[in-house]
């Protein structure tokens, strides 16, 4: 169903970025439409992290919870999320890191379909603007948290 990427540089470490990502329960501070965000389970392999972790998206009294499962693979700088439970029928989600110079190039791409058909379809109309909202969110978070304070 939807699925689209967003390509991003931003002016920071590539290893501030990625904590930033990993850290899901500060996700309501700044992302759009969360509205809670809870890891049951952070588990570090050595080579990969394994995290398991709630996100209750909405708005108003329009509000859902999913489950994901996390995997942060170190040696390819690479995040991807499936889901495990809630209203996605599945998703699939995946952060790429490149860090150039002193700045890192980030690739973030996601596909998902929702259980609910009409739903599915009102998102589709508005999943490109929702996306770019959610990368733009990520970038101001990062510029506040380490390129204003350096």
């Amino acid at each position: 169903m939807p699925s689209a990427s967003v390509k991003k540089i931003i002016n920071c470490k590539k290893d501030k970025l990625i904590s930033m990502v990993l850290d899901i329960e500060k996700y309501p501070e700044f992302v759009p439409w969360c509205v809670k965000g809870k890891i049951y389970e952070r588990v570090d392999k050595g080579e990969v992290i394994e995290i398991t972790a709630d996100l209750t998206i909405g708005k108003g009294v329009f509000k859902e919870k999913y489950k994901s499962s996390v995997i942060y693979k170190k040696k390819l700088d690479v995040i991807n999320v499936t889901n495990l439970d809630g209203p996605l029928k599945y998703l699939e989600n995946k952060w790429v890191f490149n860090e150039i110079n002193n700045s890192t190039q980030i690739d973030f791409s996601v596909d998902f379909e929702l259980k609910n058909k009409i739903l599915n379809i009102l998102m589709i109309k508005s999943f490109d603007l929702g996306l770019n909202k959610i990368a733009n969110a990520f970038e101001n978070r990062a510029h506040e948290l380490f390129i204003l304070k350096d």
